[in-house]
């Protein structure tokens, strides 16, 4: 019960990585903000368990995340964790072919999203002197892939703010981190890999070590830790949970 009585919201919690995280966070006595684009996913998630609240939130828009804030403080009176998980990608294509919208949905999505959250959970956070930011990445932002050169930007820039958050945010109690998964079973995993067939499925684990991709339970492990008090020594580390795909 690393977690008990923390309480989190989850950022895309409704599938995929998201909902490992809301999984793990729960069973480690957090109590969880369910926070999804599609609500109907998110309230069914939630449903799942006991200590969990569904919340209806587009991350790239000020006032529905302030909503989405709003929501947990109503619930709990305080904040204790965020974790900034959600995330959507481009087609694998040549980058000069990729759409102004398909960039401009990547970057709100995956990077102005942090800057929403930070804007209206920062304040609330340097009052108590305490918190903990978890900002989910990816290796594309450390060993970019070709053909998703927009989406390898955005998460170069998910790393680089972690570790600006953190230095920043340090001395207010508050800590900052990321994981850097590598592609995993979950919804985006057609996307990144333009097609799901075996043979590219095999290509792309060739790449990785250990032999298969990152499993929503691993990113749950991961992000329990760092987001817990065994953590309270770790502030601005970019942690690959990727099977070595990395080294």
């Amino acid at each position: 019960m690393r977690l008990n009585n923390k309480t989190a919201i989850i950022t895309g919690g409704a599938q995929g990585f998201g909902a490992g995280i809301v999984d793990k966070f729960l069973t480690e006595g957090a109590k969880v903000v369910v926070a999804d684009i599609n609500g109907d996913m998110a309230t069914t998630k939630a449903n799942e368990h006991n200590n969990a609240i569904p919340c209806t939130v587009d991350v790239a828009d000020a006032a529905s995340v302030q909503a989405m804030i709003d929501t947990a403080l109503s619930a709990w009176g305080h904040i204790d964790i965020i974790v900034n998980n959600a995330g959507v990608t481009h087609l694998p294509a040549p980058m000069e072919t990729v759409s102004e919208t398909d960039f401009d949905r990547v970057f709100a999505v995956n990077c102005k999203s942090i800057y929403l959250i930070a804007q209206a959970l920062v304040p609330h956070m340097k009052s108590r002197n305490t918190g903990a930011i978890l900002n989910v990445s990816s290796t594309a932002g450390l060993s970019p892939r070709p053909n998703l050169n927009w989406y390898n930007a955005s998460k170069g820039w998910v790393n680089t703010a972690t570790k600006a958050m953190a230095v920043e945010l340090a001395p207010h109690g508050i800590r900052v981190n990321a994981i850097n998964p590598v592609a995993g079973e979950t919804p985006l995993l057609a996307s990144f890999m333009g097609e799901d067939t075996p043979e590219i499925r095999a290509k792309f684990l060739s790449s990785i070590p250990l032999g298969r991709f990152s499993q929503p339970e691993d990113m749950g492990n991961a992000a329990a830790f760092l987001c817990s008090d065994e953590a309270s020594m770790i502030t601005g580390t970019l942690m690959e949970v990727d099977g070595g795909r990395c080294i």
